[in-house]
């Protein structure tokens, strides 16, 4: 079985490309979260995969999926194959390091570990990237995906993941930081260009944001953005961070896709 979180979609493709490949179970982290199962508890059939894909926030997991883990019960798990996939812009700092804590407090062994780039998203850091460089990452990805697939099929014990210089200070000192400030939803707001439609109230992970006629956030935020990324008449916005700024989802996923995936518990 293979657990995602995804705020734009890239997550998501690489979750739903892996499940195909390997045959097995795709189920989402938020939508069993927001289901209100306060038990999330899975029998494994023998030799099943365990995955679990996300994309890195701040150089650490999002984290719902690490409290996901933390409440996870794998009944029938005899050291069955586990690994990680993570989505990044460039690196990922000692995120495989945060899994295998968080999978080991459980008694649940990490075997292996990959990193993928992806076009940008966080655009209340920076932009998205160039149509170009989109498409030179995405097919980069691709053929990283393959030999992903392959060496799952194979059952490799091995990390192959980008670190990046410091990972001990990206992961262990500003993730912290991030992760304590990350559910301020203070500075959203939709500017006039909204219609109402309500798909950021569709696609949002925590159940967080309800329409009338404009949007309004709660109090619960991962910073995903898939709100303002997702929002067709790019009403949404952050602040002063996200004006004038591009938007992006995952191409191969379509909004209807992402919001019936994020709502389907199984």
């Amino acid at each position: 079985m293979i657990f995602y979180f995804s705020g734009t979609g890239n997550s998501l493709f690489i979750a739903k490309n892996i499940a195909e490949h390997s045959n097995e179970r795709l189920i989402s982290i938020a939508a069993v979260i927001n289901s209100g199962i306060s038990n999330y508890e899975y029998t494994l059939k023998v030799n099943e995969l365990v995955g679990f894909v996300c994309p890195i926030y701040a150089w650490g997991p999002p984290k719902p999926l690490l409290d996901f883990i933390n409440k996870l019960k794998l009944n029938h798990y005899n050291r069955n194959y586990v690994f990680a996939v993570v989505t990044c812009g460039s690196n990922i700092g000692n995120t495989m390091k945060i899994f295998h804590t968080c999978l080991k407090n459980k008694n649940i062994s990490l075997n292996s570990g990959y990193s993928v780039i992806m076009p940008s998203n966080y655009i209340l850091m920076g932009d998205v990237d160039s149509k170009k460089i989109e498409k030179e990452k995405l097919s980069e990805a691709d053929s990283t995906l393959q030999l992903i697939n392959e060496s799952i099929h194979q059952r490799k014990n091995e990390f192959q993941v980008e670190k990046g210089r410091f990972p001990w200070l990206l992961s262990g000192i500003i993730n912290p930081v991030f992760s304590k400030n990350a559910s301020n939803t203070s500075k959203f707001y939709a500017n006039d260009q909204c219609c109402g439609c309500g798909i950021c109230e569709k696609v949002c992970n925590c159940r967080n944001i309800k329409v009338n006629k404009k949007p309004k956030w709660g109090q619960q935020c991962t910073q995903c953005l898939a709100c303002i990324n997702y929002c067709p008449a790019k009403a949404i916005q952050y602040g002063k961070a996200t004006e004038n700024k591009g938007r992006y989802t995952n191409p191969n996923i379509s909004t209807n896709e992402f919001i019936q995936l994020q709502s389907q518990v199984i």
